[in-house]
């Protein structure tokens, strides 16, 4: 099933997965706290200011997809829990890494080992690179590998969760059209260089004729 989600909802649910991993004894969350928790300013990029009527809006839109349900046990108010394990099938290392992505954008899978870590164990760099394999190879996939930024030794990784259908074809585009866009460059500019040459020979015998 591929799930297809806006940036409320990708808050919602990052923010339901951390809590039910770091403070299980808050867990689940009513709408006043899981707004807190989507508008807190650690762990977060970017920083939003939602309001419970926006947050309300995305929970409902959220139980229609089958990604939140309500509780009332024992509490006479409502809470929420997300139930995003119920349609896919991921480790405890999978679904940390996924939710730092959904908290935080993309990053590296150094970033994404050492975010994570505080909702999953994982015990090295090596072990956060095969997750990343494994949801890159999940079905759907829910990551991507990113071009490698001008200026930046390591590609990150980013979901995709997001509202934005084209992105998957968009965020791959631009290495391959980079690479083609510099080998013709390359091509073009060696072949000005030796036309440079034979103007530069031509215009010494010439002058020697002087």
């Amino acid at each position: 099933m591929d799930i297809v989600l806006n940036e409320t909802e990708i808050r919602i649910i990052g923010a339901l997965i951390e809590k039910e991993l770091t403070t299980p004894e808050y867990y689940p969350l009513s709408l006043n706290a899981l707004t807190n928790a989507c508008n807190q300013k650690s762990n977060r990029n970017p920083v939003v200011s939602y309001d419970e009527s926006s947050v309300e809006n995305g929970l409902k839109s959220l139980a229609e997809k089958g990604l939140v349900k309500e509780m009332h046990a024992g509490s006479r108010v409502t809470k929420y829990i997300h139930s995003l394990l119920d349609l896919y099938d991921l480790s405890g290392q999978e679904t940390a890494i996924l939710c730092e992505m959904m908290l935080r954008g993309p990053q590296t899978a150094g970033e994404l080992r050492s975010r994570a870590d505080r909702m999953a164990k994982i015990e090295n760099l090596e072990e956060a690179e095969k997750t990343l394999q494994s949801l890159m190879e999940h079905e759907p996939p829910l990551v991507i590998k990113l071009p490698r930024q001008t200026g930046r030794k390591e590609s990150r990784y980013m979901h995709l969760l997001s509202d934005m259908p084209l992105e998957r074809s968009a965020v791959e585009a631009p290495a391959e059209i980079s690479n083609e866009t510099i080998l013709r460059l390359e091509e073009e500019m060696t072949k000005l260089r030796a036309e440079l040459d034979e103007l530069k020979q031509a215009f010494e015998k010439f002058s020697a004729q002087f």
